[in-house]
């Protein structure tokens, strides 16, 4: 009976365990993404907190305060002021639709370039429509009149997603404060129950996550910074006015899914409706093959070469987090695939069976005498050792 009392005490220790871990979950869900962001932010930033805390004596309060308002003026800011401009483009692009409409009545499309037509496969095509477009401008922009309002205002629920967005990055920021100033600890504990669950394998893991993490960060960077660059390229070479600005604002929303695309239709926008058409199409040209591209090709090179793992795995890692998790996908992807691939590496070789393998016997030509001879086992007791005599073979035993 004492036994069962036991084991029902035991069991029910266990059942309270496992409904506190539940309900710390539930209570957490909604700020997983703003602890996983401020986890990733601290991270990546720590050395300039460590150069902070040195400056400031050890005063983590005041080190902490000072990287939660780098990180507010860095990240919050510049968002705020792309979503409230986006809004605002948004509404008056409605309302252009229907000046633009009055306009075309009077006044039908300046003509396309020759040189379009001339395209492969697709430039009669864009000919034709064009055509079409300037025949009857009005009628067709009251049909899709409509559409584009639909369009708008899918825009405008999406940049309420954007505000909410904003909305955990400010909970991120306030989450890192604590990390700057109690990170050290956290991860001195987090040692610790990684080593009671896996070991002297512990540290080999933290290793994976700390590399794969740090280069997921450089490649969000260095992917957003190549964009950059060669959207400031295409702007230039368009004669799209400020294209340095235009960059800088490539550069933050790259870091969004789908930002850089709202940057250079808007360019493109802006070059049709001035009737510089050729140059229009030059940009959705340019921004669909140049700039978009960089996102998939850079950011993979840039987490694989860092985190010393093959570049399939990463690229795999990076797309199917963003599918699964969304934006914290980037990160949240390679970690997963780098602490699996490194775990498969370290269970294949632990249950590799071991081969003892032989070294081969040269054998010796006929009638040549070997230089030295293989060596015998050696004799136990009791028995009298037994030398090999010249000339004699194994099938034959010696007389």
């Amino acid at each position: 009976m004492v036994k069962y009392q036991k084991t029902i005490e035991q069991m029910a220790g266990l059942a309270l365990i496992v409904a506190i871990v539940i309900g710390c979950g539930l209570v957490l869900r909604p700020f997983v993404s703003a602890i996983l962001w401020a986890a990733i932010l601290s991270f990546a930033t720590w050395p300039l907190h460590e150069l902070f805390l040195r400056w400031l004596r050890g005063r983590r309060n005041l080190a902490a305060g000072l990287m939660t308002a780098i990180l507010s003026l860095v990240l919050i800011l510049p968002f705020l002021v792309v979503g409230l401009t986006f809004t605002d483009s948004i509404r008056s692009g409605i309302a252009w639709l229907d000046e633009r409409q009055q306009q075309q009545e009077k006044a039908g499309l300046p003509p396309l370039p020759g040189w379009v037509e001339s395209i492969p496969l697709v430039g009669e095509k864009i000919s034709e429509s064009w055509t079409d477009l300037a025949d009857d401008a009005g009628g067709t922009i009251e049909r899709w009149k409509p559409t584009l309002k639909q369009a708008g205002r899918w825009l405008l629920n999406h940049s309420l997603d954007l505000a909410s967005g904003v909305m955990q990055l400010v909970m991120s920021v306030l989450i890192a404060f604590f990390l700057y100033r109690d990170g050290e600890g956290l991860v001195v504990r987090l040692r610790e129950g990684f080593q009671k669950i896996s070991g002297d394998y512990a540290q080999h893991l933290m290793t994976v996550v700390s590399s794969t993490v740090r280069s997921v960060v450089y490649g969000v960077i260095g992917t957003g910074l190549a964009q950059g660059f060669v959207a400031a390229i295409g702007f230039a070479i368009a004669g799209v006015p400020s294209p340095m600005l235009l960059a800088l604002l490539t550069f933050f929303l790259s870091f969004v899914p789908f930002g850089p695309p709202i940057i250079w239709i808007g360019a493109a926008i802006w070059l049709f409706v001035q009737g510089k058409t050729a140059w229009g199409i030059f940009m959705v040209v340019y921004g669909v093959l140049c700039i978009s591209s960089v996102d998939n090709v850079v950011k993979p090179l840039i987490i694989s070469r860092g985190s010393r793992l093959p570049f399939i795995v990463m690229f795999i890692g990076v797309l199917g987090g963003v599918a699964t998790f969304g934006f914290i996908g980037i990160f949240v992807g390679p970690t997963l695939l780098a602490v699996g691939f490194s775990l498969t590496q370290e269970i294949l070789g632990q249950h590799r069976p071991a081969l003892a393998i032989k070294p081969a016997v040269k054998l010796a030509a006929p009638g040549s005498i070997p230089s030295e001879p293989p060596a015998a086992d050696p004799p136990t007791e009791g028995t009298t050792p037994q030398i090999p005599l010249a000339g004699a073979s194994d099938s034959e035993p010696s007389k």
